[in-house]
């Protein structure tokens, strides 16, 4: 019988040893949106219990004692190609529990080094997808909040709760067009409050929020939490600046690139989205110290896999005084600036304009499978799928 391994698991053999042997099933449309690195595409069909792809390829270079592991969309014809390989002759097969649809909601738990050693910060990393989330807390009084939080809000209450902390405030960062926000689910759940930056309502959100006024702070037991407004990827971003020494930036600047525009800001407006997000990231935050961290909301992930610039399971952190030496679409002028946003776009989030209205509140999912599919594949906020941060 075929053994089922987690997720947990399957990321800890990769870590490990990157050379892994994993078979994806999927057809190879879906594949090709979105993989493993480390996977080949060998499509079963789960619905007719057959072998649809070519594993001659393959044969050749395994030993029947190899381990392969098996990943699909949800576990079901990964299973079924498992026990075929097993009929085949192969003696070590593994299939991944959940496939894909469980790998999408993986997540990194990783602290992040702190100034004052009475402030906690913890970046929950969602690894295939490239989320960032929060949870910032005051060890001294054990009071935390919960920022930018997922779908997965057990995933923050069990971060904040296996280091003695109470979530006692939700933030987001905006409304997001790329991921389903969990944050209104966890607050209503909690009774703690639910914050966006008041300029969120440009965005026409649905439900009654604790909006904070730009330069506004709101306090977490003795952490400060200020409203940092950041207009660019939207109108309503704000960034929350967390006891004057990190910056939680949401989708307006990553480790390794900036937040695209054209999400919000289309057609005539396009560019004067990218104006906008010009005079952010030059009058705000490149005007903060240089000691400021900068903690993004997202990570660049590509259809492949593949990470841009950082090592899921490490700190995604950079700083003010980094970001103005290295990052080089900041160091062009306005009018070069605006140009390079809309040289090379990456393609559109899938089903951005759903995941939109879900979390303006207008739009309802069905059930968990429709969440799980409006969600599939990487997270597309970046301005470029490739880094633009030159070497130190």
């Amino acid at each position: 019988m075929v053994q089922e391994i987690t997720v947990e698991e399957l990321r800890d053999k990769i870590d490990a040893n990157g050379d892994v042997t994993l078979f994806d099933t999927r057809n190879p449309e879906d594949y090709a949106d979105w993989h493993i690195a480390q996977a080949e595409n060998v499509e079963y069909s789960g619905a007719n219990d057959e072998l649809v792809g070519d594993f001659d390829a393959h044969r050749e270079e395994l030993d029947a004692d190899d381990e392969i592991i098996t990943i699909c969309a949800t576990g079901s014809s990964a299973g079924q190609f498992a026990e075929w390989l097993e009929a085949d002759g192969f003696e070590n097969v593994l299939t991944v529990e959940g496939g894909m649809e469980s790998w999408s909601m993986l997540y990194d738990v990783v602290p992040i080094a702190t100034r004052n050693d009475d402030v906690e910060i913890l970046q929950l990393q969602r690894r295939s997808k490239g989320c960032l989330g929060y949870v910032v807390g005051d060890r001294r009084t054990g009071e935390a909040a919960a920022i930018d939080v997922t779908r997965a809000t057990e995933t923050f209450k069990n971060a904040a709760a296996e280091r003695g902390f109470d979530i006692t405030h939700v933030f987001d960062t905006h409304i997001h067009a790329d991921h389903i926000s969990g944050g209104r689910r966890l607050a209503d759940e909690l009774g703690v409050p639910y914050h966006l930056g008041s300029p969120a309502a440009t965005r026409d959100p649905e439900y009654d929020f604790d909006g904070v006024d730009p330069n506004d702070t709101v306090n977490v037991g003795d952490v400060d939490i200020k409203s940092v407004h950041t207009p660019g990827h939207t109108t309503g971003m704000t960034s929350w600046l967390i006891d004057d020494e990190a910056l939680l930036t949401g989708d307006t600047l990553f480790v390794e690139s900036i937040g695209r525009t054209e999400l919000q800001f289309a057609d005539a407006d396009a560019r004067d989205g990218a104006r906008v997000q010009y005079a952010t990231l030059q009058k705000v935050i490149l005007s903060l110290p240089d000691h400021v961290k900068i903690l993004p909301g997202h990570f660049s992930v590509t259809d492949d896999g593949e990470y841009v610039d950082v090592t899921p399971g490490m700190p995604m952190v950079t700083t003010v005084g980094s970001v103005r030496q290295t990052n080089e679409i900041v160091q062009l002028d306005e009018e070069e600036f605006v140009e390079h946003m809309f040289e090379n776009l990456p393609s559109k989030p899938p089903n951005y304009e759903t995941v939109i209205a879900t979390n303006q509140g207008s739009y309802q999912p069905e059930n968990v499978d429709e969440e799980n599919e409006l969600e599939l594949g990487p997270n597309r906020c970046a301005a470029t799928e490739d880094s633009v941060v030159a070497d130190d």
